[in-house]
């Protein structure tokens, strides 16, 4: 019987892990009630497989020749704990889990305890069974449940020494060790699980404390798209304003002007129709204004929309212009576009393509260039044009924007956009020109 405590107490010991991981339950760590009623269900399923498996331990353990349950077993008086074992396994099968009052689940497990206990006494091999006792103990109160896991390890501790103690002997002093052994190693496995469990607690919570802040910066991120576009909007509008106000005062001072002086040449000679050469002074002065007047109409409309673009995409206006620009210039220019060129909007058009004018006749005029390059980028969001030379260049303190620069960068501001000089003495100028847009491209390198 002492040779059969060894393999019971590996049994044993199995169990008090698996007992550990249902004693994490009962810890102040909130365990999601569908995974504690699967985990209680299972425990009232697997008594009568665990009853079966300790009864067929038992039949072999004994020697060839005795292999009955009636040697084993203690004959008639270990029937007669088998059977009631038996059907109290087969009708917790239907012990609910939930519903029970406290009183009635530490009858429940009392009365489990004293049927593992009876067992035990029958033979030890059925500390197999009696193991199923620490999951009735887990559904205990907080103020029951270490007593419960206590009669627990007791019965276990006779299992694993082969026996009841009897007597004040080595015996006795085994089982009382094995006790306190069971529950010091219910006692470490219960704070080491519940430490666990708190710890995975922790980070669910901050699982879902990064879930909420990631969901609230998504929000923040639609928003702020949202604002971005409106902003952008906002400032087109107060460009398109500004560009009317502009144009209402050149047309104010040169065409308005130029018609009224059309007029009063005209209303003159009509005075001086009898006197030719008074007449024909006053139509020649009136011919002369109609002229002067159509050619200033002519570069406004230029100004507005590059005659470039009208048959033209932009990266072809660039290119078309850069090449005629470079066998006038004679500076090699190389043109490059990255990404999907897409409709932008005759504004934006426009004022890149008169920003590449503008930054191609510094060139000529000032740096001193051996080549330029020339880089249209279509990204998600912007549209940027990339005017590099190999000149001169010149110094940050030294710069001073002509009429030419600061046109072109008002007119990118009005579109929300921007216009920048890198610069080193001696290593070229770069002009970068950004301009946002919508619905642009994604960016693909060609």
């Amino acid at each position: 019987m002492r040779t059969k405590g060894v393999t019971i107490e590996a049994v044993s010991t199995e169990a008090l892990s698996t007992e550990a991981l249902s004693t994490e339950v009962v810890s102040s760590v909130a365990v999601p009630v569908s995974w504690r009623t699967h985990a209680d269900r299972l425990a009232r399923l697997v008594l009568l497989p665990l009853l079966a498996v300790a009864t067929l331990l038992v039949l072999l353990a004994e020697p060839a020749g005795r292999q009955s349950w009636a040697a084993a077993g203690h004959g008639s008086a270990g029937l007669a704990v088998l059977v009631p074992a038996a059907c109290w396994s087969l009708g917790l099968a239907w012990y609910p889990t939930t519903g029970v009052s406290s009183n009635a689940r530490t009858l429940v497990f009392l009365a489990h305890a004293v049927v593992a206990g009876a067992l035990v006494a029958v033979n030890p091999w059925y500390g197999v069974f009696a193991f199923s006792g620490y999951f009735f103990a887990d559904e205990l109160d907080p103020g029951r449940r270490s007593a419960g896991f206590g009669l627990i390890a007791a019965v276990l501790a006779a299992s694993q020494t082969g026996g009841y103690p009897d007597g004040w002997d080595t015996h006795t002093v085994a089982y009382l060790v094995m006790v306190g052994f069971n529950m010091m190693a219910v006692l470490v496995m219960v704070s080491l699980t519940n430490q666990v469990m708190r710890q995975n607690t922790e980070r669910g919570r901050m699982v879902d404390e990064l879930g909420e802040a990631n969901r609230r910066l998504q929000a923040t991120m639609a928003e702020n798209a949202g604002l971005h576009a409106q902003l952008l909007v906002q400032a087109r509008e107060a460009g398109i304003v500004e560009e009317r106000q502009r144009l209402a005062g050149e047309i104010h001072d040169t065409l308005a002007q130029g018609l009224t002086g059309i007029v009063a040449q005209v209303e003159a000679a009509r005075q001086a129709r009898h006197d030719e050469a008074e007449w024909e002074r006053h139509l020649d002065l009136a011919a002369s204004l109609a002229r002067a007047n159509l050619t200033e109409a002519r570069r406004s409309v230029r100004a507005l929309r590059p005659e470039q673009l009208e048959q033209a995409t932009l990266p072809e206006a660039i290119g078309v212009f850069a090449r005629g620009w470079s066998e006038h210039a004679a500076i090699p220019a190389e043109i490059e576009t990255t990404g999907i060129p897409a409709p932008v909007g005759p504004d934006v058009e426009a004022a890149l393509f008169r920003v590449a004018q503008e930054a191609l006749a510094n060139v000529a005029k000032h740096a001193r260039a051996s080549k330029v390059h020339l880089t249209l980028s279509y990204l998600d969001d912007m549209l940027l044009l990339d005017v590099a030379d190999d000149g001169v260049g010149f110094a940050p303190a030294d710069r001073t924007d002509g009429y030419g620069l600061a046109g072109m960068r008002r007119r990118l501001e009005r579109l929300a956009g921007s216009l920048t000089l890198e610069s080193v003495p001696g290593y070229g100028t770069t002009v970068n020109a950004a301009v946002p847009v919508r619905g642009a491209a994604p960016a693909v390198a060609r």
